[in-house]
C-alpha cells in the first residue's frame, strides 16, 4: 500500500521498519542514477546510494520537512559525490565558481551546440560524445549540468541540492554548457560529423 511522503517520514522517525524500506525503495533508482552519473563507475554508484541511505537512516530524525525528502536526499547524493571526487584528485578549476564574474559575461553568446544533422547522428552516438565530453567538465559544473539539464530539475530546486544561490547555479550551468559546446565541437570534428 502506497503511502504519501511525509507520513512515511514519520512512521519511519518512530522506528517503522517498513516506512523505512519504502522510503529508500521510493529514492534508490534516483539516487543511483545520480551516483552513476557524477561518478561514472556502477561500484562507485553503490557507494553513493549506499552511503545515502545511511545518512538518512541517521539523520532522518532531525530532517524538519523544510524541503522536500527527495532535495534533501539528493543534497546528501550530490555532497557524497563531490567529496568522493575531490578524494580522486580530479580536474581542478582556477576560476572561483562561488563568486561568479557576471561582467566578465556580458559578451557572452547564447549558446549554440555544433551544427550536425539528425541522420547523420544518431542519440546514442550523441549521448556517447556527450558523455566523453562530461568526463573532463569539472565536477561542481557537472553537477550543475546533470541536476539540470539531464534529470531536469529546476534552477530553484538545483540551487537548494547543492545549497547554492539560484544565481550561481545559472552562471555555473551557462559554463558547463560552453565547454560542453566547445568539447562536442572538437569531437564531433575528429570524428568527421561536423
Amino acid at each position: 500500500m502506497k503511502h504519501d511522503e511525509s507520513s512515511l517520514i514519520e512512521q519511519a522517525k518512530s522506528g517503522d521498519r517498513t516506512a523505512l524500506t519504502e522510503l529508500v525503495n521510493m529514492y534508490s533508482p534516483r539516487i543511483y542514477n545520480l551516483g552513476l552519473r557524477m561518478m561514472r563507475n556502477e561500484k562507485d554508484a553503490e557507494d553513493i546510494l549506499q552511503d545515502t541511505f545511511l545518512v538518512m537512516i541517521r539523520k532522518l530524525d532531525t530532517f524538519e520537512g523544510r524541503s522536500s525528502l527527495y532535495t534533501w536526499l539528493y543534497r546528501v547524493a550530490m555532497n557524497l559525490s563531490l567529496e568522493k571526487l575531490k578524494d580522486k584528485h580530479r580536474t581542478q578549476i582556477s576560476t572561483s565558481l562561488d563568486d561568479p564574474d557576471y561582467e566578465g559575461m556580458a559578451d557572452i553568446q547564447p549558446i549554440q551546440f555544433p551544427d550536425f544533422t539528425e541522420d547523420k547522428l544518431s542519440d546514442a552516438q550523441f549521448r556517447t560524445y556527450l558523455e566523453q565530453a562530461m568526463v573532463e567538465l569539472n565536477d561542481k559544473l557537472k553537477a550543475v549540468f546533470i541536476l539540470r539539464d539531464i534529470e531536469g530539475n529546476s534552477v530553484s530546486d538545483t540551487a537548494k541540492i547543492l545549497n547554492l544561490t539560484e544565481s550561481n547555479v545559472k552562471v555555473r550551468l551557462m559554463r558547463a554548457r560552453l565547454f560542453l559546446r566547445d568539447r562536442l565541437t572538437q569531437i564531433f570534428k575528429l570524428e568527421g560529423w561536423a
